[in-house]
């Protein structure tokens, strides 16, 4: 068997190792705009598992917005920014989102993955610390990893391990600390401690930095995020343009003016990636205006997922507990996770079901997420058919 064969088999029994464990990931094509409803397979879902927040990502003034960017500015850059890749569009979004984030400035990303990836590497070397939380998004970790800095890890909001990690970087001479948290964790939908965080940070020295992508537009006043909502400011920000801004892609960093200098020298992803299309920026523009003055979204969405909590809560459903529109259903095994979606599914509830690797094993859940444009007989359509898809498939009694 020639190398290549045998490689090509090695994949196909991890694959078949994937199915039989009843972890397989499936796509199902969506055939028209993202938004509270969805056609897929020729019909028409009530779509509980996107991360449109604030029901944007089908706005007519976005797309609007996103046409006239087109028209003025065209369809694509074809560079990377510091050859011929900037416009006078990219740096009115970056200087918009640093002064909507009570930042210096912010740099451009072609969508936060890269920005947490391209975010350490420049700043930290041998001589510094990076302390993570455990169950920081992938990117922190892949980003985290592609520096030179040593790294410390403290259990999922827990003060007390964060301040002995801090103690251990401090007893190892780090000259630099930076805590890195996500703002809200996106699989339990947890609030990160960042008042705790902050004075536990400023006692050691340390810097921090958080990934606010599940916040950005709706949490906070004004939709500021997580900082803006304990009332803090924290020294390096991260989050995208691809959720409750609009919903395409894009991520940026924020921060002190120094670090976004160096940034624009060093950060690997954003030298050596294409600027973000002018739609995509023009619609971002747009976003930042709406999501100013929209406190009758932000109040929706809250409403939302109080009554949706409560509704599955009084259908016997586990739930993790919490008030962020990111509503975890617990099932444990990850076979129930994908019967119940797959039943869902045939009564018009578009979820999905996470399991491992996206989630511990033993946890698989099915994660539900509200958004603004939901109406109470949306609501009430999916909890009827949680409720008959939970009893036929044995979860409920």
């Amino acid at each position: 068997m020639t190398d290549r064969a045998a490689f090509l088999d090695h994949i196909f029994n991890t694959l078949s190792a994937i199915e039989a464990d009843g972890l397989m990931k499936r796509e199902r094509l969506i055939t028209g705009p993202q938004g509270a409803h969805v056609a897929m397979a020729g019909r028409e879902m009530l779509n509980l598992c996107a991360n449109n927040y604030l029901g944007l990502a089908d706005d007519p003034r976005l797309i609007a917005a996103a046409k006239a960017a087109m028209d003025d500015h065209g369809f694509g850059m074809a560079s990377v920014r510091f050859i011929c890749g900037t416009q006078d569009l990219h740096r009115r979004l970056e200087t918009r989102l640093a002064q909507f984030l009570n930042q210096d400035d912010s740099i451009l990303f072609a969508a936060c993955f890269d920005a947490n990836g391209g975010l350490f590497e420049p700043l930290f070397g041998p001589e510094d610390a990076v302390i993570s939380d455990s169950l920081n998004h992938a990117s922190i970790i892949d980003g985290i990893r592609l520096c030179k800095a040593k790294r410390y890890r403290y259990a999922n909001s827990d003060m007390a391990d964060l301040e002995a990690q801090l103690k251990a970087a401090r007893a190892d001479q780090a000259r630099f600390i930076l805590i890195a948290t996500d703002g809200v964790f996106s699989m339990d939908g947890y609030f990160a401690k960042l008042p705790e965080i902050r004075a536990i940070a400023d006692r050691y020295g340390a810097m921090i930095m958080v990934d606010d992508c599940h916040a950005t537009g709706f949490i906070g006043p004004e939709g500021r995020g997580t900082p803006a909502r304990a009332g803090l400011k924290v020294d390096l920000l991260t989050g995208t343009l691809g959720k409750a801004l609009g919903g395409a892609l894009g991520g940026y960093i924020a921060g002190p003016q120094e670090v976004i200098d160096l940034l624009r020298q060093r950060a690997r992803p954003y030298l050596f990636s294409n600027a973000l299309p002018p739609a995509v920026v023009g619609a971002a523009l747009a976003a930042l205006d709406i999501v100013e003055a929209a406190d009758d979204l932000r109040a929706k969405l809250s409403e939302n997922a109080t009554y949706w909590r409560d509704g599955l809560t009084d259908a016997g459903f586990t739930l993790l507990p919490g008030e962020h529109p990111i509503v975890p259903v617990m099932l444990g095994d990850a076979n129930f996770a994908q019967a119940m979606a797959a039943d869902l599914f045939t009564r018009g509830i578009h979820v999905a079901g996470f399991f491992f690797p996206v989630v511990p094993n033993g946890q698989a859940r099915i994660r539900t997420q509200m958004n603004a444009a939901l109406t109470r007989d949306d609501l009430d359509q999916a909890l009827a058919a949680f409720r008959t898809a939970g009893k036929s498939t044995g979860i409920l009694k």
